[in-house]
C-alpha cells in the first residue's frame, strides 16, 4: 500500500486538545448550552464572542468542569473530564483559567500566589518553582512586582499575575472568561497583549471577549454564540467581513461602528 503524504492541515485536524460533543446544560428550565459541537485543535486560538446571556461563558467553564453538563461529553487531550477528586485537580492544572475577577490570594505575594499551585498540585521542587515564578512574572510584564501583595497593584498587573499562574502549571490549553471585562480602559492592552504573545507562542486558547480587535488579531477561528448555541464559526476575516448568519450580523452591526 503506498502512503499517503500527510499535509500539514491533516496533521492538525488529528490534534484534536479539547473536544466537546453533543454537550447540553441547563440551569432550571433555562437551557443554557444546547447541542454544542466543538474541537479545538492543539495550538490553535479560538475566540468565543456573542451577546450577553448566550452562554459563552458557560462554554468555556465546562471546560474545566467548574460547570458540570447534563449530557454530551467533553475530553481534554483523548481523556474524559474526570468528576470529582484528585483526578479533577490534576485536570485543573492542566487547564489553565483566567477569570474576570483575578482570584488571587490576597494574604500571599505575588510571587507566592504564581509559587503556591507548583507546590501543591504539581509537587516541584521549591527552588525550581521560584525560577519558574520569576521568569513568568518576568514574561508577562510584572518581574518588578514579586515582592508585593495583590491589593498593591493595578487590575491590570493583577490579572497578568494571574496569566503568570496559570502558565506556571505548564497546562495544556489556557481558557480566557472575559478576562479584560473588569479592567479599565487604559489596562486592558497591557493584559491582551500578554495573550497575544501567548497566542504566538503557540499555546492553545479558549477565549471568551468582547474586545473584537483581539479576535481579528489572535484568533484562528472565531465562534458565534446566541441563545446557548454555536450559531457560526469562522475565520476572523470571514467572519468579521461576510457573516453568514442574520444573527451574526445584527451582533456586528450593533458593535462595530463602521
Amino acid at each position: 500500500m503506498t502512503e499517503v503524504p500527510v499535509t500539514k492541515d491533516a496533521v492538525a485536524t488529528t490534534d484534536k486538545l479539547v473536544v466537546l460533543d453533543n454537550v447540553n446544560k441547563h440551569f432550571g428550565a433555562l437551557h443554557v448550552l444546547q447541542d454544542i459541537d466543538l474541537t479545538i485543535a492543539r495550538g490553535e486560538v479560538v475566540v468565543v464572542i456573542g451577546p450577553s446571556g448566550s452562554g459563552k461563558s458557560t462554554l468555556c467553564r465546562t471546560i474545566n468542569r467548574l460547570e458540570t453538563i447534563d449530557s454530551g461529553s467533553i475530553t481534554i487531550d483523548g481523556k474524559p473530564l474526570p468528576a470529582e477528586g484528585r483526578e479533577l485537580a490534576r485536570l485543573r492544572a492542566d487547564v489553565g483559567m483566567v477569570f474576570q475577577s483575578f482570584n488571587l490570594f490576597s494574604h500571599k505575594t505575588v510571587l507566592e500566589n504564581v509559587m503556591l499551585g507548583q507546590l501543591k498540585v504539581r509537587k516541584a521542587d521549591k527552588k525550581a518553582a521560584l525560577d519558574k515564578a520569576r521568569a513568568l512574572l518576568d514574561r508577562v510584564g510584572v518581574a518588578n512586582q514579586a515582592d508585593k501583595y495583590p491589593a498593591q497593584l493595578s487590575g491590570g498587573q493583577q490579572q497578568r499575575v494571574a496569566i503568570a499562574r496559570a502558565l506556571a502549571m505548564g497546562p495544556k490549553v489556557m481558557l480566557f472568561d472575559e478576562p479584560t471585562s473588569a479592567l479599565d480602559p487604559e489596562m486592558i492592552n497591557e493584559v491582551l497583549e500578554v495573550m497575544q504573545q501567548l497566542a504566538r507562542d503557540g499555546m492553545t486558547m479558549v477565549v471568551v471577549t468582547h474586545e473584537m480587535g483581539f479576535a481579528r488579531s489572535a484568533a484562528n477561528r472565531v465562534v458565534f454564540m446566541a441563545d446557548g448555541r454555536i450559531v457560526e464559526e469562522a475565520q476572523p476575516e470571514q467572519f468579521f467581513s461576510n457573516p453568514r448568519s442574520d444573527r451574526a450580523k445584527d451582533f456586528l452591526s450593533k458593535i462595530l461602528h463602521h
